[in-house]
């Protein structure tokens, strides 16, 4: 498997990613806050919703899979539906655009548009709509950063239940799930560094190991030890949306 990553050129904090398989694979797919949007030489093109739990893909030898990953809270305005509706969803990207447009996009894909074409569709689509709710990177960076759900509301100018609602439409869910998942990318990202399980926890946010573990078992649906497994990392994607082990 080939794999290649890169920052989109038009779309603040999106990323184009692309992965050439040479066997078939079952890739684990960690939720992440995000939406992708995906074409596939086998399946064409997708909507990848934001995930609550692992997804499994099942990869086909000798696949292309070029993918665009826009920021928690961008996917509602560029396919035009909030993102609750795309939650654990893998949908046609016609379901939702005209078909004459995503068969023109697939023709330009098959013939070696790559992630460029992707992110220059996407973008178009994003500015027709006024670009993305500014909503989206303040609660996902106050979150993150461990805000509690009232004062993230308070930050907006929403009460906590109008935060909640707002969090749907922009992320697929409520605030306390988002910030639980972003809590756990980053504790992987601590762990995938080098840092000690016990220390990544305590600074991702968790109360000790114990509850990081809890988190992993939940929504990567494995034992954390699995994650970080030296053959799993060697085989790490980020296909569509997410950490991803291929099995």
């Amino acid at each position: 498997m080939s794999v290649q990553e890169s920052a989109a050129t038009r779309i603040p904090g999106a990323v184009v990613w692309q992965r050439r398989m040479t066997g078939p694979a079952q890739a684990r797919i960690l939720p992440d806050g995000c939406t992708d949007l995906i074409w596939s030489s086998r399946t064409g093109l997708l909507i990848a919703g934001p995930d609550t739990t692992a997804d499994l893909a099942e990869l086909s030898a000798g696949e292309v899979i070029v993918g665009l990953r826009f920021p928690p809270g961008t996917g509602p305005a560029v396919f035009g539906v909030p993102a609750a509706e795309l939650t654990d969803q893998r949908v046609p990207l016609d379901a939702l655009w005209p078909a004459a447009t995503v068969r023109e996009i697939d023709d330009g894909m098959a013939g070696g548009g790559g992630g460029d074409l992707l992110d220059r569709v996407a973008d178009a689509r994003l500015r027709a709509a006024g670009g993305p709710d500014p909503r989206a990177r303040v609660v996902a960076s106050r979150l993150a950063g461990g805000a509690t759900v009232a004062q993230t509301a308070a930050t907006i100018g929403l009460s906590a239940r109008h935060l909640h609602r707002a969090s749907r439409d922009l992320f697929g869910y409520g605030p306390k799930t988002l910030a639980r998942i972003l809590r756990l990318r980053r504790a992987l990202a601590l762990l995938r560094s080098g840092v000690p399980a016990a220390l990544a926890a305590a600074e991702a946010g968790y109360a000790d190991q114990p509850h990081l573990s809890r988190d992993v078992r939940d929504l990567a649906g494995v034992p954390l030890g699995d994650l970080l497994q030296p053959s799993a990392a060697k085989r790490s994607t980020a296909l569509p949306s997410g950490s991803v082990r291929v099995a």
